[in-house]
């Protein structure tokens, strides 16, 4: 298999379907194809039919979109629990993801993933307000009521933990202020190997995208790209 990204520094939906992936061990090929770029179109369009990456070729089959690449993968690696195993839990987990997958545009808006820097805090509007406290109460629901066996949504790590990922590292950079437990969740993601793994990648990528910056005054800068 091969899965065709972007940016490790800056593509939440490549982080999804490549964590899982990772934390999974299935083996597969990568390439990043840096946004941006003059050829960016051109290299995506070859791999991707929707001309967006993610995008996982296996065999002939090819599969886009962040979510239904994990489907997939659940699908062919029925053994690895990529998704919870008890029926109530897997239900529970893939309306969360489904959720992520298609809301929270204003946090997207507001705090597109920058794996960097950090930034000052700052009123980012109500919209953004109500979509942290939408997710950090699905969050706290999910771990209450499935999170026993472990420091995930639902215990053990999932997809579920995957799709979130990105926006445990957004509340990071742009210092979204947390309960104590909230916090828990998110550093469990922080320390999971899989995660440890891109990041260091991504603070070795050469490619800066100025517009993610725009507006933003960094306290803390993690990327600095040799010259």
């Amino acid at each position: 298999m091969h899965l065709f990204i972007a940016n490790k520094l800056y593509s939440s939906w490549s982080l999804r379907p490549w964590m899982v992936m990772r934390a999974f061990d299935i083996p597969f090929e990568e390439t990043v194809i840096p946004l941006y770029q003059p050829d960016t179109k051109e290299r995506v369009r070859k791999v991707s039919p929707s001309g967006k990456v993610p995008c996982l070729t296996d065999g002939d089959v090819k599969v886009w979109e962040s979510l239904a690449i994990i489907e997939y993968l659940g699908e062919k690696f029925p053994e690895k629990a990529i998704w919870p195993r008890d029926p109530k839990a897997r239900a529970h987990a893939r309306a969360a993801a489904n959720e992520m997958h298609a809301g929270f545009q204003a946090l997207r808006s507001a705090c597109p993933m920058n794996l960097g820097k950090r930034f000052a805090r700052k009123d980012r509007g109500a919209a953004m307000e109500a979509d942290v406290a939408r997710i950090t109460s699905l969050w706290r629901e999910a771990r209450q009521l499935f999170g026993s066996g472990g420091p995930f949504l639902y215990g053990a790590f999932s997809a579920a933990d995957a799709m979130f990922a990105p926006v445990a590292t957004r509340f990071d950079t742009y210092q979204i202020e947390v309960e104590p437990d909230i916090r828990a969740y998110m550093d469990a993601i922080f320390l999971h190997p899989a995660f440890i793994a891109w990041r260091e990648a991504a603070l070795e990528e050469p490619w800066v995208i100025s517009p993610y910056d725009e507006g933003e005054t960094p306290v803390e800068v993690f990327h600095r790209p040799q010259k």
